[in-house]
């Protein structure tokens, strides 16, 4: 194919077949339309017409969370762009890799206004890793093999390539370059020896040791290495929001998520810890709540492949640059080695049985006993009901807290969601997209009514395209994190949160899409439900779980206050009147 004479749009699809690349998530317009002709019968990539940008973008991420692999969407100009930009900036939060594709007005009129014109290379500066401009049709392969490199090495994160229509139809002679070169970007990958033995050094002195693992272990496919280092050391691991799945809950060393809904153990073990052990985490104020009283008595060993989030936040008294992969593994085997030359282990015996006597005695928790619908429990049997493969896709919001306090993961690429921009809409996409990645594992996105009502229409992708999955709707007939917040600190002034639980009504919805639609109001209704809609491989499937609308996330760390104050439950609530800042809806 190289030296072939052929279009910028067929060099184009040429180069993404090249790249490894099976499917593309978008919707075609006039600035675009010269990439779509050749899909009828000059590539073997899949299209998947979305139902909205924001949509394709979303369903992006949720293929590369799903597969480890470069998500692609596609748009035109204008417009069509600019609904990009959501995904874009969600996956520049939660270094999600993916190449966004944009049809551009012709380049004699780039700058005049023109029809469907916008400058989303100036607009998604801020929220991409890097993006192009091609005004030459024999750059465009060029461009693709940087722009795939750039989002899947370092930090992974959102890449976008803008494409003029006129370069589009250009005729080029198609050249796929042997390697890529840019002199300006160069990641590092490799840890320094020298700071991983000073680490190594640092956890056989602790006393109170926690491995504080963040999203970039699963970037990085670091999760073996993490198991080696954990169990070899007896050191017990918290798994944030973004890295659930990375060590498995069933290990008696996991402590499961810290942060402001994070469980009791997790949170109060990294404030008593005299030695956090950072991997691929980024010191989220999340995670932190106020920073100056965070883990006050902890020295700080900071492994993340960005060197800019090392120091960001937090000090780190032992900094190693480099991906989590080469550095755990690095880690793990100097520890067993010096391991071996101590005769084992340090006795951390006192501290391991502290954390499993506060695991006793702050589980999570809720009240069964008033006969209501809890939201808790349809999480507790959708996982009961389900296999350790299946992948679970949240929206954001009090659904997005139950799913991750709830659901039990063994695995990772199993938990899918929104984390540091908190993106209402996330879930019915992403589970498309993730489903498109794994299409022989079970997908279930759990969403809110909020949440779902804003890329619902997505299910109409889902039965064109036959790409089947499960949504949950925790249904409580409000924006719920922020009517949880109005009770606690507005003194119930509740202001723009109440959704009329039967608008839409939610079973028909699913059904004018092509799904099935069940509704749960009962507790004794639920499992029959769960039962019913996993039976149902040929079609997406809604459920409209009616549950208690006064059920609040516990525990809770106030924002802006220490993760001392943690409230574990109702009866630990004290008012205030600092409302702290706005919540995630």
């Amino acid at each position: 194919m190289t030296g072939a004479k052929m279009s910028g749009a067929d060099a184009l699809l040429k180069a993404l077949d090249q790249e490894g690349v099976d499917t593309v998530f978008g919707i075609p317009g006039g600035a675009s339309m010269p990439i779509y002709d050749p899909l009828v019968d000059r590539s073997p990539i899949r299209h998947i017409l979305c139902r909205h940008e924001q949509g394709a973008g979303h369903a992006a991420e949720g293929y590369a969370w799903a597969t480890g692999k470069v998500g692609v969407c596609m748009a035109t100009s204008g417009p069509g762009a600019t609904n990009l930009v959501t995904p874009l900036a969600d996956a520049k939060m939660d270094s999600v890799p993916i190449v966004a594709i944009t049809g551009q007005v012709p380049t004699p009129v780039v700058g005049n206004d023109a029809f469907q014109e916008a400058d989303i290379t100036g607009i998604t500066m801020p929220v991409t890793k890097h993006n192009f401009l091609v005004k030459d049709p024999a750059e465009i392969v060029a461009t693709v093999r940087e722009a795939f490199h750039i989002a899947s090495t370092g930090r992974p994160g959102p890449v976008l390539i803008d494409l003029p229509k006129d370069v589009l139809l250009a005729e080029t002679t198609y050249r796929w370059p042997d390697h890529v070169s840019l002199p300006g970007y160069k990641p590092t990958t490799k840890g320094h020896q020298r700071q991983v033995v000073e680490a190594v050094k640092m956890i056989m002195r602790a006393k109170r040791p926690v491995l504080y693992v963040g999203g970039g272990v699963i970037k990085a496919d670091a999760h073996r290495e993490l198991f080696d280092l954990a169990t070899s050391g007896r050191l017990p691991v918290v798994t944030t929001l973004m890295a659930r799945g990375a060590f498995p809950d069933s290990n008696e060393l996991c402590l499961g998520m810290p942060g402001m809904h994070g469980n009791y153990t997790a949170v109060t073990a990294m404030q008593k810890a005299d030695l956090l052990v950072a991997l691929g985490s980024r010191f989220d104020d999340r995670v932190t709540g106020k920073l100056a009283g965070f883990a006050p008595h902890a020295k700080v060993i900071h492994v993340d492949i960005d060197p800019a989030e090392i120091g960001k936040n937090r000090v780190a008294d032992v900094p190693i640059v480099g991906d989590c992969r080469d550095v755990i593994g690095k880690l793990a085997a100097e520890l067993a080695k010096r391991q071996e030359e101590a005769g084992g282990p340090p006795d951390r015996d006192a501290w391991l049985g502290q954390l499993r006597e506060w695991q006793q005695t702050y589980p999570y928790r809720y009240d069964e006993t008033d006969g209501k619908l809890k939201p808790q429990h349809c999480v507790e049997r959708l996982r009961a009901l389900a296999d350790d493969d299946t992948i679970c896709v949240s929206g954001v919001g009090q659904h997005q807290m139950y799913a991750s306090q709830f659901w039990r993961f063994e695995h990772p690429r199993r938990w899918i969601n929104s984390g540091g921009l908190g993106t209402m809409g996330f879930a019915v996409p992403a589970a498309m997209g993730a489903k498109v990645g794994q299409p022989d594992k079970r997908v279930v996105a759990i969403d809110g009514d909020g949440c779902f009502q804003m890329t619902a229409q997505e299910l109409a992708t889902s039965a064109t395209e036959q790409i089947p999955f499960v949504t949950a709707i925790l249904n409580n007939g409000y924006l719920g994190m922020v009517r949880q917040w109005q009770e606690l600190f507005f003194d119930e002034r509740y202001s723009g949160v109440w959704l009329d639980p039967n608008v839409p009504d939610y079973v028909k919805l699913a059904e004018a899409y092509g799904a099935v639609g069940l509704r749960v109001e009962s507790p004794d209704e639920v499992d029959t439900a769960i039962e019913k809609a996993y039976s149902v491989t040929d079609r997406s499937v809604v459920i409209d779980f009616r549950v208690d609308p006064g059920e609040m996330v516990f525990p809770m760390v106030p924002s802006g206050a220490s993760n001392d104050d943690i409230i574990v439950g109702p009866e630990s609530i004290e008012p205030t009147t600092d409302p702290g800042e706005a919540p995630i809806a």
